[in-house]
């Protein structure tokens, strides 16, 4: 089947003209400039162990709801449903849970389940069962973005991966998942895992973390080059987990982003995106704001 060529021709007339429609902004300068959520990509996220890739993400999920109305369903095999919808809830009043009154936390518990729906992950799943659910759902439930975390959590088809071989295996999904994205205007963030040898990599002497691990390269993706291939947005987080002061920053690089005219760009390789964890790990502040709005009751006491 062949594209329509009216349908080219016109997306074309828009990118000459300057008609076309920018990813949207969260009101974040330092995140928007190089970040945007835009609906139909498929955006892949790196990162080693233990570096706190799903609570970045599940972060800038939840502030992305906040200012932009989004919904998301979220895979995660790696984390108990009570877990995320845990973190979000904290995420929300920026305080540990057992801190926060009843009323207060049931209210924040409806608003998790009005804009997040969390997947069993106690079954296993191809990547295609996982988009067969992720369609179905689609019809009894309107949301924007889905989490996959993290890819290498996903059974692989045994007679597939033994017909076309593991790399083939990767590349197709990659692709199936794209079309997925375009098909139904939602945006995958599917979690990655960085190989080993990717971990022995570390700064060397004179470097500001010089011993400590480096931030993985896009390359640096367990199964390879492939999945850069095949992402619009490819993201890396990375946390010096053993640094004496800097262990609570989370730093964000973008590594790629394949429509730059749709906003957002790649950063700095030494110039990442910065966000401080805040006391108690309950949300992230830029250059010491939160990123999400501070609970109303919270300045009851400000003079008006």
């Amino acid at each position: 089947m062949l594209v329509n060529f009216q349908d080219l021709k016109s997306k074309l007339n828009d990118i000459r003209t300057g008609k076309i429609k920018e990813g949207e902004r969260v009101g974040v300068d330092a995140i928007d400039d190089y970040l945007r959520f835009k609906e139909g990509n498929f955006n892949v996220i790196l990162g080693h162990a233990n570096v706190g890739k799903t609570t970045v993400v599940l972060y800038l999920m939840l502030l992305i709801s906040k200012r932009l109305g989004k919904r998301w369903l979220v895979f995660s095999s790696e984390n108990e449903a009570h877990s995320i919808a845990r973190k979000l809830i904290e995420f929300l009043e920026q305080a540990p849970i057992n801190k926060i009154d009843k009323e207060t936390y049931e209210g924040h518990l409806n608003y998790v389940s009005e804009y997040f729906k969390i997947v069993d992950a106690t079954s296993l799943y191809t990547y295609r069962q996982l988009i067969e659910l992720a369609v179905s759902l689609k019809k009894a439930w309107d949301y924007q973005g889905l989490l996959i975390d993290p890819y290498n959590s996903l059974v692989k088809d045994p007679e597939m991966s033994k017909s076309i071989g593991g790399h083939e295996y990767d590349y197709q999904a990659c692709t199936e998942f794209r079309i997925f994205c375009k098909k139904y205007n939602i945006a995958i963030w599917l979690n990655t895992h960085a190989n080993t040898n990717a971990l022995r990599n570390r700064h060397s002497i004179g470097h500001e973390y010089a011993g400590h691990p480096i931030p993985p390269m896009a390359s640096d993706v367990e199964g390879g080059g492939k999945f850069v291939n095949r992402a619009d947005d490819f993201i890396v987080i990375h946390r010096y987990i053993q640094h004496p002061t800097d262990w609570p920053y989370s730093q964000i690089h973008v590594r790629k982003v394949k429509e730059i005219e749709t906003g957002g760009r790649p950063t700095a390789i030494d110039d990442p995106i910065k966000m401080r964890s805040i006391i108690g790990n309950v949300g992230f502040e830029i250059d010491g704001q939160p990123l999400l709005d501070k609970p109303i009751r919270e300045q009851s006491n400000i003079p008006f």
